[in-house]
């Protein structure tokens, strides 16, 4: 009589199977603070400081709102650094995070260097092709309706992956097509302000726009890149 063994290959990918999801939170987090921590430095001594000058000419404030922000207590722009550095850690961890799930979801291989190329991409579909339409703002400048943007950044978002994804893993011709259709439809449909007026100064709005895409870029190649190296020397017994 013969008794009954499991499979050693069935065991071992179960075994494999089971941690993939502890495996990408810890890698996405680890990636995601080492990154945001290096981005908000960066924000700090380029977006910020354009943040702050655009509010003098933010005409929306009362006589009394400027009293009460020069009585405001010394550490009040520290805890706002704080805040700040806070955000953009957890920006950064989503996006480590979302390039980890996508690559494992498409198959793959992940490393540092392919995290980053789909780092790059993701930007191009979530801060350069929608800041064609709409480019980062900054208080006091001029809006069109909140509900029409946020529709458009997030049809174009999608679009844009979706056709980037076509061109670049697909290689029927008609997909290619249709991948470049989808990255240029969204741009025959660009929302516009709803009054032409805006109290920012020209020159620090378009200085704003392109620090804003530079920090955005460098936090969307930076997670990637930090999430491929943790994921592979952290794990390197586990993927071998």
């Amino acid at each position: 009589m013969t008794r009954a063994t499991r499979s050693p290959s069935l065991a071992i990918s179960a075994r494999a199977r089971l941690p993939v999801i502890a495996r990408l939170l810890a890698a996405g987090l680890i990636a995601g603070v080492v990154a945001g921590l290096a981005v908000a430095a960066l924000q700090h001594i380029t977006t910020t400081p354009l943040i702050l000058a655009a509010e003098v000419y933010e005409t929306a404030q009362h006589a009394h709102d400027a009293l009460a922000e020069h009585a405001a207590p010394a550490w009040e722009g520290l805890r706002r650094t704080a805040a700040t550095s806070v955000a953009t850690i957890a920006v950064a961890s989503g996006y480590a995070l979302i390039l980890l799930a996508a690559m494992l979801f498409s198959g793959e291989t992940i490393g540092a260097r392919r995290a980053a190329l789909w780092g790059a991409c993701a930007f191009a579909a979530t801060g350069l092709a929608t800041s064609l339409g709409l480019a980062p703002q900054l208080p006091g400048a001029a809006e069109s309706d909140l509900a029409g943007r946020q529709l458009w950044w997030i049809a174009t978002a999608i679009a844009t992956g979706a056709g980037l994804y076509a061109l670049l893993r697909l290689d029927a011709a008609p997909a290619k097509v249709i991948g470049v259709a989808l990255i240029v439809a969204p741009h025959f449909f660009w929302p516009t302000p709803a009054t032409p007026e805006s109290t920012v100064p020209a020159e620090i709005a378009a200085r704003f726009a392109a620090a804003s895409l530079t920090v955005q870029a460098v936090s969307w190649v930076l997670a990637g890149a930090l999430a491929g190296l943790v994921w592979r020397l952290v794990f390197r017994e586990e993927l071998e």
